[in-house]
């Protein structure tokens, strides 16, 4: 059970899982991808075709908030227990998230921390995702299973979700340390957003720590001293405050999760991220080597 706590699993510990038959209402495996669209990549067809045995398939732009004016915002409670509920999830279940990006994990995280800001502590990732799933020979499959709908009841802790409100009293008052988890080009306004209407760049106090960062180069997770090393040495103190942000509040939450396994469990995220500041922010709010914004 000592697992279940983990919020990283290896695939080793999966694989077993998998060969002893454990997954099933104790224990469910998903699929969280979701790939940018210059990527050209169908998650759910790469789904349909292979996968890992018994999992199933998490869609992010369906269990968000979709009447939101940003991309991919968090859906409310009721929407996801009844997401998840259909999934064969329900309070004791143990959930191990994974995702098929060339990085070892992309979403993943991000689902996971839904998971925790919902109230379901029993979720982690797998280390290095698909991509080393595939590495490491572990077996695969087209076959579908369908869940026996549960019982799942969500309880937002609403105190783990920033918004531009919240973001903007700290630049004020730059009482919070924030991680913004961009790539650099992005962060520095150098290279482009994914979105045609966004301009890169950052808000003031933003600290880049690029969400490749807290993995090694085969996608897995860096050891704990790795982790302190690179918050370290980008300035940031864990037993602070921290909160995270990136372009839509999803990789973001490779910071949440580094700092969680660093013992710093309560790391928020700014939901909107980037792509809302950008909208809303003045333009003196807006630092970019770039083009910038326009008044």
């Amino acid at each position: 059970m000592a697992a279940q706590t983990r919020a990283v699993v290896s695939g080793q510990w999966l694989a077993e899982a998998v060969r002893c038959n454990l997954v099933g209402p104790k224990l469910r495996i998903l699929d969280t991808s979701w790939h940018l669209p210059k990527l050209k990549r169908d998650a759910k067809t790469e789904f349909g075709q292979t996968h890992i045995p018994g999992a199933l398939f998490f869609d992010i732009v369906e269990c968000c908030n979709q009447s939101a004016a940003y991309d991919l915002m968090l859906p409310t409670s009721s929407q996801f227990s009844q997401y998840v509920g259909d999934l064969g999830i329900g309070s004791d279940t143990h959930v191990v998230v994974y995702d098929t990006s060339e990085y070892g994990s992309y979403i993943a995280p991000r689902v996971w921390w839904m998971f925790r800001m919902f109230g379901h502590s029993l979720v982690s990732v797998l280390d290095g995702g698909w991509k080393n799933w595939l590495v490491d020979g572990h077996p695969v499959t087209a076959e579908r299973c369908v869940p026996e709908r549960r019982e799942f009841g969500a309880k937002a802790n609403l105190s783990w979700v920033k918004s531009y409100e919240d973001v903007l009293e700290n630049v004020g008052t730059r009482r919070v340390q924030v991680v913004d988890a961009r790539p650099v080009g992005r962060f520095r306004g150098t290279e482009p957003e994914f979105r045609d209407d966004t301009l890169p760049g950052h808000f003031p106090g933003a600290i880049n720590m690029p969400f490749t960062t807290f993995m090694d180069a085969s996608g897995k997770m860096l050891e704990t001293e790795g982790l302190s090393k690179v918050f370290r040495e980008a300035g940031v103190d864990l037993e602070q405050p921290l909160w995270t942000t990136c372009s839509s509040g999803v990789t973001a939450c490779h910071a949440v999760l580094a700092a969680h396994l660093l013992g710093h469990p309560e790391a928020c995220v700014y939901d909107g991220s980037w792509f809302e500041w950008f909208k809303r922010a003045s333009p003196e709010h807006i630092i970019s080597e770039g083009e910038g914004k326009k008044v």
